[in-house]
This record gives structure tokens, C-alpha cells and sequence, in this order.
């Protein structure tokens, strides 16, 4: 029972996860169709806690497989790695030409004259799927192991050509 119990809360509460972040990120369709899953495994581990509070036991292994569901939902949505990622790069290597390698594998490069407090510096915005950010980052400090870089999720992507691109398939990553 205590295994059983536990197992049905890590499933559900991957679900949920999950869930959470498709409704984000706006899809609703499918989230609602997770939640309906969802919420059939909640009830039926809920119902087995209930039925045997007298047993500590399952209710702890409710309360591990809530946790334990959290991680393990995170690692599926790391793993499905949807949406896209908007990385700043500033960088005082110029001579290097960072986003003309960048643009070679594909990527959607934009760049411009920043100034720094220790002088010029080349500031690019870098969009790419999230299924490529850890090759981008590791790209960009291969070519400059001192790159200023921060990231975020844009909301909306809306004009440009280089979306059209990678939902043909042509980047180069």
C-alpha cells in the first residue's frame, strides 16, 4: 500500500507540474487534457490515504511522493524543454566576430554598441529553442570564456524571419 501510494503521487504531481507549465506557456488544450488525467490519479491516491489514516505510513509516503513528484515533473519539463529562450550576450571581443559564428549555426543573432564602465562593449540578443541553450552557452564561452550572459523566457514572439527558420528545421546546432 505505502508504495503504491507513493508512486501515484510522484504520477500526479509530475502531472500537475506539468500542467503548470504548458498553462504558462499557453497551452491550453493540452494542459486541460493533462489536468483531466490529473485529477482521476489525485482522487485515487487521495482516496487511499483516506481510507487508512490509522497508518502513518501512508501518509508519509503521500507526503514523499508529493516532493519527489516535483523533481521528477521538472526533470520531464527540463527534458521536453518547450518553448524558446532569449539570451544577452555582452561581450568586449570584438575581434572575435561572436555573432557571425553564432549566425553561421544558425542562430538568430541582433546586435549593437554598448557602453561598459571599463569601456565599449558589443551587446547581442540571441534568440533559440530551449532544447539549445546549453550548446549556445557553451558556444559563446568557448569563443569568449568571459562573456556577460543572462537569460529569459520571452512571452511573445511575433515578425522576424529567424522563427519561421528553426520551425522549418534549418538551424544548424
Amino acid at each position: 500500500m505505502v508504495l503504491i501510494i507513493l508512486v501515484i503521487n510522484i504520477v500526479y504531481v509530475s502531472f500537475f507540474t506539468i500542467r503548470m507549465i504548458l498553462t504558462m506557456k499557453g497551452q491550453r488544450y493540452l494542459a486541460a487534457f493533462i489536468s483531466t488525467i490529473e485529477v482521476v490519479i489525485y482522487v485515487i491516491g487521495l482516496g487511499l490515504v483516506l481510507d487508512n489514516l490509522d497508518q502513518i505510513q501512508n501518509l508519509i509516503a503521500y507526503a514523499l511522493g508529493y516532493g519527489l513528484g516535483v523533481i521528477v515533473g521538472m526533470k520531464i519539463e527540463e527534458k521536453l524543454a518547450l518553448g524558446y529562450i532569449t539570451v544577452n550576450v555582452i561581450t568586449k571581443e570584438y575581434d572575435k566576430d561572436l555573432p557571425r559564428l553564432l549566425r553561421e549555426k544558425g542562430y538568430g543573432v541582433t546586435t549593437w554598441l554598448a557602453q561598459g564602465r571599463e569601456g565599449d562593449r558589443q551587446s547581442m540578443q540571441i534568440l533559440t529553442p530551449r532544447k539549445y541553450e546549453l550548446r549556445l552557452y557553451q558556444t559563446i564561452q568557448e569563443i569568449d570564456p568571459k562573456a556577460f550572459i543572462i537569460a529569459y523566457e520571452p512571452k511573445t514572439i511575433h515578425g522576424g524571419f529567424w522563427v519561421k527558420s528553426v520551425r522549418k528545421g534549418k538551424l544548424k546546432v
